[in-house]
């Protein structure tokens, strides 16, 4: 599990002896947050209203969807029972891409970039202080990284706007950000009861044409930054008091802090160094396509910079509640957290080992054929493995039996107890899923 062998974890998380407190977040305004709450699972932000953000990141599933690649717009079910539907606007076109990541501490002061290929990142230099797909659309006035995140599954035909020609909402992000999420806007305003609530949670907002798409991504961001909190694990514990890891736990630790090198990427108290790199991770399933990539292969950083020398890197993943959010992997390849431990161990051979068998992929007939195309296209396989930013690093099974044991010592003691949960109806009066 080295990673950059030559990198060396320093400064305080060296030793792991850095922690979180509620004071570490992003403030969230709890009227905010119960109307963020609302939005997360209305259906109604989607373009055909069949899928919401809490879909992929249920409380049910502790804030993922519990599958390597979802079943987005067009899907019904959760989890492994998620599947398509068959007919017109019903059958999804493709899987989503990536792995859905979860939610966990998304609100903490110290994110600065978000999704896998880092898409989304602060930057005091652009005039809404976030540099994101959208560019000069931009939208001003968002609250946090989670409110200019909060706004991009929006506008995914494949994960909640649907296609073009099936509803207003997909037509209108045809034409740009700023149409589609206007459209979004007005659909929140033709609600009375989500305009009270509004008015109730922002200052700004007196009537309905108030209502702007930063009001509805900010309120999003505040529930997802005060629901996802944990740092009660028995690891928290352990730096706050002294409270001892179980033995095996804690042979784990000195391996994670010591001869397996994970804390060279997976540092400080989030457990992640928010940079990007080249792990192996074997690929299928639709990929991403640009200009310049015509496979059903996923570039990852690449994708957003175009600089050749970013191929295949993906952000470090926080590990905090990892043992919740599998499957494991920028497209979750791996269903079981020991081979994902093993691959960041070993990735040679564990590319050289993996198999389909490995995913958890809902069944979509008219997909299967394609699933698995990228891995018998051997010139990738080879671009693959050979451009990898982490060397193996010698562990035996005992080891592995320990890193999984301290991973888990990483789960929060109330991590299934969250303060709002899923609410029995919204607004719009669409099925909560």
């Amino acid at each position: 599990m080295r990673a950059l062998p030559f990198l060396l974890a320093t400064g305080a998380f060296a030793n792991g002896d850095e922690t979180i407190t509620p004071a570490d977040y992003v403030h969230a305004d709890p009227a905010q947050a119960r109307l963020g709450q609302l939005l997360f699972y209305d259906k109604m932000l989607s373009g055909n209203r069949n899928i919401s953000c809490a879909t992929c990141h249920h409380h049910s599933l502790h804030g993922t969807d519990g599958l390597s690649l979802g079943i987005g717009e067009g899907g019904f079910g959760l989890g492994e029972n998620r599947r398509s539907g068959t007919v017109g606007a019903t059958q999804i076109h493709e899987r989503i891409p990536r792995n859905a990541p979860a939610l966990w501490n998304v609100g903490h002061k110290d994110r600065h970039t978000l999704f896998h290929d880092g898409r989304v990142q602060t930057d005091p230099s652009q005039p809404s202080g976030f540099r994101t797909p959208a560019k000069d659309q931009t939208p001003m006035g968002l609250s946090s990284i989670v409110a200019a995140q909060a706004l991009f599954p929006l506008t995914s035909a494949a994960e909640m706007a649907g296609q073009a020609e099936d509803n207003d909402i997909a037509a209108a992000f045809a034409q740009s950000f700023t149409a589609g999420w206007e459209v979004v806007a007005q659909r929140v305003r033709d609600k009375p009861a989500y305009v009270a609530a509004f008015s109730v949670a922002f200052d700004d907002v007196t009537q309905a044409d108030d209502i702007e798409i930063t009001h509805i991504a900010n309120a999003i961001a505040a529930f997802e930054t005060s629901e996802w909190q944990s740092f009660d694990s028995p690891f928290d514990a352990y730096l706050r008091d002294g409270t001892p890891l179980d033995p095996l736990a804690e042979r784990g630790r000195m391996l994670f802090f010591g001869d397996a090198g994970c804390a060279a990427c997976h540092s400080g108290p989030l457990f992640t160094d928010q940079n990007f790199y080249a792990a192996g991770v074997p690929q299928f399933g639709p990929g991403r396509k640009f200009d310049g990539n015509d496979l059903p292969r996923d570039m990852g950083r690449m994708e957003t910079t175009r600089d050749p020398l970013d191929a295949y890197k993906f952000r470090t993943p926080s590990l905090r509640n990892v043992a919740l959010s599998g499957p494991w992997g920028h497209n979750g390849a791996y269903s079981n957290l020991r081979d994902m431990i093993r691959h960041m161990c070993d990735p040679v051979t564990m590319r050289a080992n993996w198999t389909p068998g490995m995913a958890r992929l809902p069944d979509v007939p008219w997909l299967a054929d394609h699933d698995f195309t990228i891995v018998a296209h051997y010139a990738e396989q080879e671009r693959q493995a050979t451009t990898l930013d982490i060397a193996p690093v010698e562990m035996v099974e005992a080891d592995i039996d320990a890193l999984e044991a301290f991973l888990h010592a990483l789960t929060g003691e109330t991590a299934l107890q969250r303060p709002l949960g899923r609410p029995d109806r919204v607004p719009s009066g669409l099925p909560v899923d």
